[in-house]
């Protein structure tokens, strides 16, 4: 289950970073940094997806929680299941 958890985790973040990276240029460095501050996902959407995955196994709930971010992991930090 763990395995599960963490291959989901790294799959998400290398998309993100890949995603985030499709500029070219001379200036590729500084334009990458800015778009994943920009458009790159935040940690708090990594832990809700990661959480919710973990506690619903639903990829539509993991998908919704990320977008919630930070609100879903003070949720889930307050209930206990």
């Amino acid at each position: 289950m763990t395995k599960k958890i963490l291959t989901f985790t790294f799959v998400l973040l290398a998309v993100s970073i890949i995603a985030a990276q499709s500029t070219s240029g001379p200036e590729t460095a500084n334009k990458v940094t800015n778009t994943v501050t920009q458009t790159g996902i935040s940690l708090g959407s990594v832990i809700a997806v990661v959480t919710s995955w973990d506690r619903n196994k639903s990829l539509l709930w993991a998908i919704i929680h990320g977008i919630l971010g930070w609100l879903y992991v003070i949720y889930f930090a307050i209930t206990d299941r």
